[in-house]
C-alpha cells in the first residue's frame, strides 16, 4: 500500500505530461464553431462610419470574409495591412469592431486605411457572443446566402492568406457564380 502512494505523485506527473506533450501540436487557429454552415447571425447594429443601421441582410449576395477586429488588439494592427492588399486585390471583406470604441475605431481606420465595405459596430459584443467569438482578430468565411462556411482564428498575415485561406475564398466565389 505504501508503495502505491509513492507512485501517485509520479503517475499524476506522467498523465499531466502526456496532456501537455499532445498540446504542443495543436493549431490554435481550429478552433471548433457551432456557426460553421449555419446563417450568419441575426442583428440589428449601427455602422462604424456613419451610424446607419446595419442587419445580417446586409451580408447577403456576395461571398465576404467577416473580420472581426479592435483597436485595443495588438495582433490586428498587424493583420491590418494584409487586409488593405486584399481588399485593394477585390477580396470581399466586412469587419465587425469588437468592443470597441467607437471614436477610436474611426481614428484608427483613418491612420490605417478602411478595408471594408461595410463595418458593424458591436460596441457591448453582443454580435460577436452570437457567433462564439474567443476574441480578436478572427475571420468568418460567409458565402453569398448568408451562410458561414468556414473561420479562421489569428492574425492573417500574407503566407496564411496564400497558403491556408485565399483557396477557401476562392472557392466561395465561384460557388456563386451562375
Amino acid at each position: 500500500m505504501r508503495r502505491w502512494i509513492m507512485l501517485l505523485p509520479l503517475v499524476l506527473f506522467l498523465v499531466v505530461a502526456v496532456f501537455l506533450y499532445r498540446g504542443l501540436y495543436l493549431d490554435p487557429a481550429e478552433l471548433p464553431s457551432a456557426m460553421i454552415d449555419k446563417p450568419f447571425p441575426a442583428f440589428s447594429l449601427r455602422s462604424v462610419q456613419d451610424g446607419k443601421t446595419l442587419t445580417q441582410a446586409d451580408l447577403i449576395g456576395k461571398p465576404a470574409l467577416v473580420n472581426v477586429w479592435a483597436t485595443w488588439c495588438i495582433s490586428c494592427r498587424v493583420e491590418h495591412p494584409v487586409l488593405n492588399k486584399l481588399a485593394q486585390q477585390g477580396v470581399l471583406i466586412y469587419g465587425i469592431n469588437y468592443k470597441d470604441d467607437n471614436a477610436a475605431a474611426l481614428k484608427w481606420l483613418s491612420e490605417f486605411h478602411d478595408p471594408y465595405q461595410l463595418n458593424i459596430r458591436d460596441g457591448e459584443g453582443s454580435l460577436g457572443l452570437n457567433l462564439g467569438v474567443y476574441g480578436a482578430p478572427e475571420t468568418f468565411f460567409v458565402d453569398s446566402k448568408g451562410i458561414i462556411r468556414d473561420k479562421y482564428v489569428g492574425v492573417i498575415d500574407e503566407a496564411v492568406w496564400r497558403e491556408k485561406l485565399a483557396a477557401k475564398y476562392q472557392a466561395l466565389v465561384d460557388e456563386a457564380k451562375p
